[in-house]
Order: C-alpha cells, then sequence, then structure tokens
C-alpha cells in the first residue's frame, strides 16, 4: 500500500530552508525599504466574512475566493484571494484619516484555481497602496516605487505596458452600448480576437465613426508613438478618452525622468481589472517572460461601501515568483559548532555568541552528521581553561 500522506494539494508549496531563507531576506529587506517611502505595514486577517473580501475589486475574486462557513454564528466566511480590498478597508474603516495614507503588506492569499502557468495557487503577496489622492502625482509615485521594489531585489531588465480603463469606458459610453454588448466587447478584446470584434461590431447599431474607433482601439499598443497615433484615429472621441491618453503621457514622462532605463510600452486595449479599475493600469515584465510579475493601477471609490470613498492607486507582487528572477540574495549563514559538554563555561559561552547574532548549533550525544552536515564553519574548542571560537580547516 503506497503512503501518500506526504503529498500537498495541487498548486500548494513549501519552502524548503535555502528558499525560506531567501524569501525571509526579501520580506524584510522590502518592508523596510516600503518604510523608507512613508508606507505603514498592516496585517489584515486570513479570513473576513464574504461580504468584506467581496466588495468593490473584491467582486472580481468571488470565482478564486474559498468559502466556508463561521461554526460561532453561521456566516459565510472567506479566505482571501487578495488583500487589496481588506487594506482599503483599514484604510476607509479603521483608520479613517482625512489626510493620504501609504500603506503596505504582505501576506499568504488561496487562490481556488491558478491564474498563470506557475500552476501556483498559493502565493505570498506584497504590495502597497496611496490612498486618499486622486492626481497623477499619487499614480507616478506607486509606479515609480513598484519599479524600485524590483531594482531593490536585482530584478533588471524590466519594461513596464501602461494602458488606461478610462479610453475603452470613455468609448463605450460614446457609442451608448448596453451591459451585454460592453461585455461581449470586453471580452473578445481581451483576447485580442479581430474577427471576433468586427463581427460584433457590425450587430451594433451604432455609426460607422464609433465602429472604427473600438476596432481601432486593439491596434493601439506599441512605443510613444503610438499616442500621436492614438490622437488621430480617437480624434472624435469624447474629451474623456483624450483626457485618459494625456494622462498615460504625463504619467510615464515623469516615471521615466527618474528611471531612464525602462522601457514603457503602451496598450490602448488593456483592460487587466476593468470592473474596478478607474485610470491607469500598469504592469512590469521581463523579456521571455509571459506573465507580468508585479501590476498595479487606480481603483478609486474602493472603500465606499465601508463608509468612505478614497481614491486609491497601488500594485502587488507574489514574492515567491519575484525570488525566481531576483539577482540579489541573501548570504549563506554558517554557524559555530559546539560540543555535547556539560561543562558551565561552555553555556555561558554559548549564550554570549548568540546574544551577539551568532549562529550556535550544539552537538547532541550521539548524533549523525557532523559541523558541516549542521552548516557550521566554526567550532567552539576549550584552549587552557576558556572556550574559543576556530575555524574548521
Amino acid at each position: 500500500m503506497n503512503n501518500d500522506h506526504w503529498l500537498l494539494p495541487e498548486g500548494i508549496e513549501e519552502l524548503l530552508p535555502e528558499d525560506a531563507q531567501q524569501i525571509e531576506w526579501m520580506r524584510r529587506r522590502l518592508l523596510d525599504f516600503f518604510s523608507t517611502w512613508g508606507y505603514e505595514l498592516v496585517i489584515p486577517p486570513f479570513v473576513e466574512y464574504i461580504e468584506s473580501l467581496l466588495t468593490g475589486m473584491g467582486n472580481d475574486l468571488e470565482l478564486q475566493t474559498y468559502k466556508l462557513i463561521d461554526q460561532k454564528n453561521g456566516r459565510m466566511m472567506g479566505v482571501r484571494a487578495d488583500m487589496t480590498p481588506q487594506v482599503a478597508r483599514i484604510d476607509a474603516h479603521q483608520l479613517a484619516r482625512p489626510h493620504p495614507v501609504r500603506l503596505c503588506y504582505i501576506g499568504t492569499v488561496l487562490l481556488t484555481h491558478a491564474e498563470d502557468l506557475s500552476n501556483a495557487r498559493s502565493l505570498m503577496q506584497i504590495g502597497a497602496e496611496l490612498f486618499g489622492h486622486a492626481g497623477l502625482e499619487s499614480d507616478v509615485e506607486t509606479l515609480s516605487l513598484m519599479l524600485a521594489m524590483l531594482k531593490k531585489i536585482g530584478i533588471e531588465n524590466i519594461y513596464v505596458d501602461l494602458g488606461h480603463v478610462g479610453i475603452f469606458r470613455g468609448l463605450t459610453k460614446q457609442a451608448r452600448l448596453n451591459e451585454v454588448q460592453e461585455g461581449a466587447l470586453f471580452d473578445a478584446l481581451q483576447r485580442k480576437a479581430a474577427p471576433e470584434i468586427d463581427v460584433l461590431l457590425q450587430k451594433f447599431d451604432i455609426g460607422q465613426n464609433m465602429k472604427n474607433m473600438l476596432s481601432q482601439l486593439m491596434w493601439l499598443n506599441g512605443s510613444r508613438d503610438v499616442l500621436p497615433q492614438a490622437r488621430d484615429t480617437l480624434k472624435s472621441a469624447d474629451q474623456s478618452v483624450h483626457e485618459a491618453i494625456d494622462a498615460l503621457e504625463n504619467i510615464s514622462l515623469q516615471v521615466q525622468k527618474y528611471n531612464p532605463d525602462i522601457q514603457v510600452n503602451y496598450d490602448l486595449a488593456e483592460l487587466r481589472g476593468y470592473h474596478y479599475h478607474t485610470g491607469m493600469v500598469f504592469a512590469a515584465y521581463q523579456p521571455g517572460v509571459g506573465q507580468a510579475i508585479a501590476k498595479g493601477g487606480r481603483y478609486d471609490h474602493i472603500g465606499e461601501v465601508f463608509g468612505r470613498a478614497r481614491p486609491a492607486s497601488g500594485f502587488s507582487a507574489d514574492l515567491r515568483a519575484l525570488m525566481h528572477f531576483a539577482t540579489n540574495s541573501s548570504r549563506q549563514i554558517f554557524g559555530v559548532y559546539a560540543p555535547a559538554d556539560q561543562d558551565d563555561g561552555l553555556q555561558t559561552r554559548i549564550d554570549e555568541l548568540r546574544q551577539s547574532g551568532e549562529r550556535v548549533v550544539r552537538q547532541l550525544p550521539g548524533q549523525i552528521g557532523d559541523a558541516a552536515a549542521m552548516v557550521c564553519d566554526r567550532r567552539l574548542e576549550k584552549h587552557n581553561g576558556r572556550w574559543i571560537v576556530t575555524t574548521i580547516g
């Protein structure tokens, strides 16, 4: 009979010592780094009542959220699949500060199904959110912080995709599409299905000019040259569309001013998070990697259900995924090997070393494995009545 009790559920992983040390090093380094930008750490609970988790941007997370019954009162709870709604709740309800609030967070999230080819369902989400400011400056700050975060752990050759949901939203509003029509067009745009888009537009009772603008939207992607092309292609669009294009240009110019090595691409049909994002959306990529390694954007009014409609901009990433791209790493922590000796002076010396920050591993009587097996490069030896740290040759 096979014993498979050690198997983990599909998409659920554990970290062994080497990777766990690297993740912990990154966690400490990045949270301290966020603090230098004025971002305060919050730790939301792993489970909440479902109404809170699926609020605002959380509505898109319903299928990704594990649900369970609270045995205390029979109410439905959920295991968080994204920490952003929780942080919005903390800002709006728990803190309720009148001024801009900067918060950062890190914690495990659990998904009902994997979102990318990694097959991971348990992610270590790290992120930062800026609440209470509606200007482009806060978008610039959160995007710049995301880029600085990636550089901090040695992730290089980054390029950024920028989009703005206000462009598609403005065009569909101008075309007076109903909810079903908008949803069908949104789905086709997400899949870049050009023939399907053309078929849909032919069915819509809208003017030819509107059809032309909507059909060209998916082709408006590339370098900065795409922005004047977009202004010309969408010249008949409402003012809100042109304001969104201007916002994209202004944000990218400010970000590249301080990050001249960052390549910026534009995708005016980028609608990731369309149902909760309200402005710019952005994602960081590395060449040859199809999935974004970090992503974010603006999502105003998410705190409305909690009593305060606060403008917000932020980003998040999976720290475990970032670990595979980082070139900076923690150094191997070696230690001091202490013998299995009951000498009182030995214990005093061990305590002194540990208090100074040294890693000391004490030998157990009859154990298998020497100092090297215990990852120690030094040992404690007694010389002239004193316990001395010596290097293992």
